[in-house]
């Protein structure tokens, strides 16, 4: 008897530990507020509650009811205090469509340092590729043909640089070198950058759109191109360059015409937000975005069109899902459906920004692949994309009310 009693009382002790460190697990990889509309959903490996708790109050300049509550394992078990903030569910278009995306810089992109007359003055003067220069001898630069002007014109004098590297501003000087009849500075740059991409959702009322669910980048310098204009084209596909381990495949097209049929107002980290000139669904229905801690692994279904044939639903498994904010990544992916891993290996270049689709919401969009698998991927969550969306759609609301 006392040896079953100390077997009980062990296993208890393991128990316990195992929920104290479950507990402090998710303390530490929860997120700490949440938004709210109706029921309070939390996927997890293990069961997870809210309760309530006495204080109600609206955010200061937000008009959001927002409530204190516990986080409780097992219904029994405190996590730790969060706040719910009760809004009203968004809802928005899937979309699934490539596009053309066309993005002017802010300033021009160095891509390239080279030497001239046996030195290169830039590298000198400390430039490096991926420096976003906007002006020279205090002159506004657009292009190639503004930098190379101001410093053949400069008679071989230092040249004041005004450049942005890493979130930073810097002011250089340049010692031209002159080289076959005219002084250079010895660098390349660039001001614009095109690419296929795929739209994830729409927002009826006004036009607003969210697309990629990543950046455009320099095709050299893998930099964010710090938007100074962008437009949306409409795109011809002509072929798909299968995916393979080791090599990502892409959607292959033209841009139809040179007319645009948007305007691409971010450019950022989540994603290419702005406004459409056309419904690029006009047959489909709005939807629900799901909140990120909604989504759960398991089924879903990938939006898209890899052959121009118009968009398709995928099947897919969502693999992992981190809502804590601390993963590069929202979401683990893989592509399950025969035909898309038939036709295209699986996940493309150009897919990205494919909505994804959960229990009947738009719960996210396909942002990369993997290069040793191509059947997998990551995405990133719709409401993080839909944030950046709102904020276009509340200035449109504004400008017309």
């Amino acid at each position: 008897m006392q040896r079953i009693l100390k077997t009980a009382a062990a296993l208890f002790g393991v128990c316990l530990l195992a929920l104290v460190c479950a507990a402090g697990f998710y303390e530490v990889s929860l997120p700490d507020s949440y938004n709210v509309s109706g029921e309070f959903i939390l996927h997890s490996a293990l069961p997870i509650s809210a309760v309530r708790g006495k204080t109600t109050a609206v955010e200061a300049g937000s008009g959001t009811p927002s409530s204190d509550v516990t986080l409780m394992l097992f219904g029994k078990v405190p996590i730790k205090d969060v706040k719910m903030n009760s809004v009203t569910r968004p809802y928005a278009v899937p979309v699934g469509e490539p596009v053309g995306l066309k993005l002017m810089s802010d300033g021009v992109i160095v891509v390239e340092l080279q030497e001239v007359g046996g030195r290169c003055p830039a590298e000198e003067a400390g430039i490096r590729v991926g420096d976003v220069i906007s002006e020279v001898e205090g002159e506004p630069v657009a292009d190639n043909s503004d930098v190379s002007d101001i410093i053949s014109k400069s008679g071989g004098q230092p040249c004041s640089v005004a450049l942005e590297r890493d979130g930073k501003h810097l002011e250089l000087r340049i010692e031209p070198e002159l080289d076959k009849g005219s002084y250079k500075a010895g660098m390349w740059v660039r001001d614009s950058s095109a690419g296929i991409g795929t739209l994830t959702f729409y927002d009826r009322e006004t036009g607003a759109f969210a697309g990629l669910g990543h950046p455009v980048c320099d095709s050299d310098t893998k930099q964010t191109i710090a938007l100074s204009q962008g437009s949306v084209g409409e795109i011809k596909l002509t072929g798909i360059t299968k995916s393979e381990a080791g090599s990502p495949g892409q959607l292959i097209g033209e841009f139809r015409n040179s007319a645009s049929v948007g305007t691409i107002m971010k450019n950022r980290d989540d994603g290419v937000y702005g406004t459409l000139d056309y419904d690029p669904a006009s047959s489909a229905e709005a939807m629900p975005i799901a909140f990120s801690h909604e989504v759960k692994t398991g089924e879903a279904a990938i939006l898209c069109d890899i052959d121009g044939k118009g968009v398709k639903q995928y099947r897919a498994v969502i693999e992992s899902a981190d809502i804590s904010g601390g993963s590069e990544h929202d979401m683990v992916i893989r592509v399950t459906d025969k035909t898309l891993i038939r036709k295209a290996g699986g996940i493309v270049q150009g897919m990205s920004g494919s909505p994804l689709i959960q229990d009947g919401k738009i719960v996210g969009a396909v942002t990369h692949v993997f290069v040793d698998d191509s059947t997998r991927g990551y995405a990133i969550f719709a409401d993080t994309m839909y944030s950046q969306i709102s904020d276009i759609v509340s200035d449109r609301q504004k400008s017309q009310g």
